[in-house]
């Protein structure tokens, strides 16, 4: 197995053994990174040199027997929605083509404490807007099991990059599914924490109600290895949890004593493809063989959450991006205009059809004699989706049901099609909007070969145990070893 193919953790035991440097592990992944890209078009990025001189600082480290971080001499892939001080960071939007941050988010300056290698910066839908990393201004990624298909999104560069061995753990961020959708499509793992477990200073925002980063890998210990090191409370974000960050890899391989797993009948219904069905079905068998109870439960405002997200995200939306008016933030016209022409031409220059359909119906549903009726009864509705789940985790430990409705799509083949692109995250937007944790974890595949994703949902705060449970099914089977060919 080559060095790219191996998990995080895998490398950083070569690394103590001496069996490989930190600037060894950095090449090749540069390497694989120059073979893969015109395939796969993972990365908007990537600053080789950098990369090469934080891996030869971490083996000096490591040479002068100086303590070394967590993710010494691992590469990272970042989101290009995170601040990354003196390089490019721009939500794959021409709205922020020239930016380049004066400072890092929270999470870049906890993985360079930790000695890892940030390797480059990921496509994205625009501002994180999307499900399939078709709506970036730059390019479009393609997914490495079939390059003819869509990788998911918004953090489908994310998840590319790792699926496709550019590098072996990367960060996205997920509003309403965009860690575990593109995790799901890619077979890999995506890891949604709980609202408020990981700071988002620093991540330029969509939703701030509903917006939280989280690690893509390989394996559910390499996830966990990652959210120990971005996990924790920060000063400089109000909505950031002073609670402890357990130590996630320390009680992994011990599986949960008599695990009570949730099954919602309202996630097996209209749209669910029968092949993600089935995988889904064989996971409750194996779960079950290990030990678990199945139990039924329901979720009854779900069917609610996709309108009840299109109100809350967008209205968020509209708020946050005002700021990008031509004048005092991003990009400017170059017509020479008055005041108002030059907020319009501006606005319409630098951002894509996606972004200007959100800001529209953000817009609104916060105007004057409509926010009670559309704003209002949305927040009402997400309450009771929270309550909802709630009521779930006083019966069960879990909630297991499909990541996706489908596996990937073709690209292009809903884009036409905003509202079946929307349907996309059918499953994964209520776990944003009750503020919850959710994994995707790899499952199996279909018969033309993509792969198709399991999702558990845990209570608040409650990563560790969600953690053991995925684990529990990741040592039992083995989807998750399994690499793409390119």
């Amino acid at each position: 197995m080559s060095l790219t193919e191996r998990t995080a953790w895998e490398l950083l035991t070569l690394q103590q053994r001496g069996e490989a440097t930190a600037l060894d592990i950095t090449n090749a992944f540069l390497a694989t990174i120059d073979r893969v890209e015109p395939q796969i078009q993972a990365f908007l990025h990537v600053d080789a040199e950098a990369a090469r001189a934080q891996a030869q600082a971490v083996d000096a480290k490591r040479r002068a027997g100086q303590p070394l971080g967590a993710l010494a001499g691992i590469p990272v892939a970042i989101k290009d929605i995170l601040c990354t001080r003196g390089q490019p960071t721009t939500c794959a939007s021409k709205m922020l083509q020239r930016f380049v941050p004066p400072y890092d988010a929270h999470v870049i300056t906890l993985l360079k404490q930790a000695d890892a290698i940030l390797i480059g910066k990921t496509n994205l839908d625009e501002f994180a807007m999307g499900s399939s990393t078709e709506n970036s201004a730059f390019q479009v990624t393609r997914n490495p099991w079939d390059t003819t298909r869509i990788p998911g999104g918004s953090s489908g560069g994310s998840a590319a990059a790792v699926a496709a061995c550019e590098a072996p753990l990367s960060l996205g961020t997920d509003t309403g599914g965009s860690i575990r959708q593109p995790a799901s499509l890619c077979g890999i793992v995506g890891l949604k924490p709980t609202y408020g477990r990981v700071s988002r200073f620093g991540l330029i925002a969509f939703a701030s109600s509903l917006d939280q980063i989280g690690p893509f890998a390989h394996d559910v210990t390499d996830a966990a290895l990652l959210l120990e090191v971005i996990a924790g409370h920060d000063p400089r974000d109000s909505t950031s949890a002073d609670l402890p960050v357990p130590a996630y890899r320390q009680s992994l391989d011990t599986p949960l004593e008599s695990l009570t797993i949730g099954v919602a009948r309202e996630y097996f219904g209209e749209g669910l493809d029968a092949e993600v069905e089935s995988a889904i079905r064989e996971a409750l068998r194996v779960y079950q063989s290990l030990g678990a109870t199945i139990r039924e439960i329901s979720l009854p405002t779900s069917p609610y959450a996709i309108a009840t997200y299109y109100l809350v995200a967008t209205a968020e939306a509209s708020s946050n991006l005002a700021r990008y008016d031509g004048m005092h933030y991003g990009h400017r016209t170059s017509q020479k205009v008055g005041l108002i022409d030059t907020y319009c031409k501006s606005r319409s220059e630098g951002f894509g059809k996606e972004v200007q359909r959100r800001i529209l119906l953000g817009t609104y549903a916060l105007s004057e004699g409509y926010k009670d009726a559309y704003y209002t009864k949305a927040l009402k509705v997400r309450r009771l989706i929270k309550n909802d789940f709630d009521a779930a985790f006083a019966q069960c430990d879990v909630v297991l049901g499909p990541t996706a409705p489908t596996p990937a799509f073709r690209l292009g083949e809903k884009t036409a099609d905003p509202l079946a692109m929307y349907l996309s995250d059918i499953y994964t937007i209520s776990c944003n909007l009750a503020g919850i944790a959710g994994i995707s974890i790899p499952c199996g595949f279909t018969r033309s070969g993509l792969p198709i994703g399991m999702q558990l949902q845990g209570a608040p705060f409650a990563e560790e145990k969600l953690l053991r449970a995925a684990r529990m099914f990741e040592r039992a089977t083995d989807w998750h070893p399994r690499r793409p060919k390119l």
